[in-house]
C-alpha cells in the first residue's frame, strides 16, 4: 500500500491559511508544484480516514489546559448549510443568529477557559434523527469523559437548554458546581409554602436560596436587561455572590467568541463534502486548526484574524521578491 500523500497537518495548515474557499480541490491547488504533490482525491481520502472520536483533539488540548482549575463551558452552534442537498448530518435546528429554524449541522463543544484561553477539549454532533442520541445525552457523555481525563473545574457553565434535572444531578454526582440559566417556568419552593415558577418569586439583588423541584437547594439570581427582559440563573454554590455570578457570566460568553472564530477563521461550516465520515473529519481538523490559532494568540497576543492576514501578506511579499522562482521553482 502506498503511503498517503498528505497528512493532518497539511489540511490544518490549509485551513489556517485559506481565506474564503475551503474545499479539497482548493487544498490541492495550494500545495507546492512538485511531481508528488497531492491531488484533491488525496485530501478527500484524508478526511475519510480521520478517527471517529475526538481523542486527537484532546491530545493537543491537554498540553494547554489546567484540568484542576478554570471553567468548563458547554454550548452548541448551528453550522449553516442552506443549500445542502443529500448531505449527511444536515437537519433542521434553531439558529440564534437567524432567530429561526434553519438547515445545518448542530455542533456541540466542551470548552475550557480560565478567563483568557478558549480551548476546545471535546465535541459532538447532534444527529438525533439517525443515531437517536439527544443533546442532553451528549452533554452527560462529555462530562463523564472530562471527569475521566482528570478535570475538576471550578464551575460548569451552560445555557437553560442543558439545565435539565438529569444534567444538574450528573454534575452534582461528579462533585462539581454549576451555574446555568433557568427558564422562567421552572418550579421552585422559596418558603416551603408550595411550588411556583421562578419568574414569580421575589429575588433580591444578592440572590435567594430556594428548593428547585426534583433537585434540591440552589441559589437563584435575576438579571434584567435595559429592554426589560429578565433572565434567571441558578447555582448549587449556595454562597455565590452576585459579583461572582457576573464574572462567570462574562467568562461564559467566551464560547460565543469561540464560535465566531471557528466559523470565521477555520472554515468549519464551509466544507463541500457530503458523507458523514468526511464531514466529521473536516470538523475535527477545523477544531485542531482553531486550537493552533488560539495557542499562537495566547503566546504572542496576535488575534486569529491578524494571524490569517499576515500569512497572505507574507505570501505576497515572497512572490513580489522572486516571482520567477514562485512560478518556476527549478528556474
Amino acid at each position: 500500500m502506498n503511503p498517503p500523500k498528505c497528512t493532518d497537518l497539511d489540511y490544518i495548515h490549509f485551513l489556517i491559511a485559506a481565506q474564503k474557499v475551503f474545499t479539497c480541490t482548493e487544498a490541492a491547488r495550494c500545495q507546492p508544484e512538485e511531481p508528488s504533490a497531492p491531488a484533491h482525491d488525496a485530501f478527500t481520502r484524508l478526511l475519510q480516514r480521520q478517527p471517529p472520536d475526538t481523542e486527537a483533539l484532546w491530545q493537543e488540548a491537554r498540553a494547554v489546559v489546567e484540568p484542576t482549575r478554570g471553567l468548563l463551558i458547554l454550548d452548541d452552534t448551528t453550522l449553516d448549510k442552506p443549500y445542502a442537498q443529500r448531505m449527511e448530518l444536515v437537519t433542521y435546528h434553531w439558529s440564534g443568529k437567524h432567530q429561526r429554524v434553519v438547515k445545518g449541522i448542530a455542533l456541540m463543544t466542551l470548552l475550557w477557559t480560565e478567563g483568557q484561553a478558549l480551548i476546545p477539549c471535546d465535541f459532538r454532533i447532534y444527529d438525533k434523527p439517525w443515531e437517536g442520541t439527544t443533546k442532553n445525552e451528549h452533554f452527560m457523555e462529555m462530562l463523564r469523559v472530562a471527569k475521566g481525563r482528570g478535570f475538576a473545574p471550578a464551575y460548569v457553565l451552560m445555557d437553560s437548554w442543558y439545565a435539565s434535572l438529569e444534567n444538574l444531578k450528573e454534575i452534582a454526582r461528579l462533585g462539581w458546581r454549576f451555574l446555568t440559566r433557568l427558564k422562567g417556568n421552572r418550579q421552585v419552593n422559596p418558603d416551603r409554602e408550595g411550588l411556583r415558577p421562578v419568574s414569580e418569586v421575589e429575588i433580591p439583588p444578592e440572590g435567594r436560596v430556594v428548593h428547585l423541584r426534583g433537585f434540591g437547594l440552589v441559589r437563584v439570581f435575576r438579571t434584567v436587561s435595559k429592554d426589560g427582559d429578565a433572565e434567571h440563573w441558578a447555582t448549587n454554590d449556595l454562597g455565590m455572590t452576585e459579583g461572582r455570578r457576573g464574572e462567570l457570566e462574562r467568562a461564559g460568553w467566551g464560547i460565543e467568541v469561540y464560535h465566531r472564530g471557528l466559523k470565521g477563521c477555520c472554515g468549519v461550516e464551509r466544507a463541500q463534502v457530503r458523507k458523514r465520515a468526511s464531514i466529521l473529519g473536516h470538523l475535527l481538523l477545523s477544531l485542531r486548526a482553531f486550537l493552533r490559532l488560539e495557542v499562537y494568540r495566547l503566546r504572542t497576543g496576535v488575534s486569529w484574524y491578524e494571524s490569517k492576514a499576515s500569512i497572505i501578506r507574507e505570501a505576497i511579499r515572497s512572490y513580489l521578491a522572486n516571482p520567477i522562482h514562485i512560478l518556476h521553482p527549478t528556474a
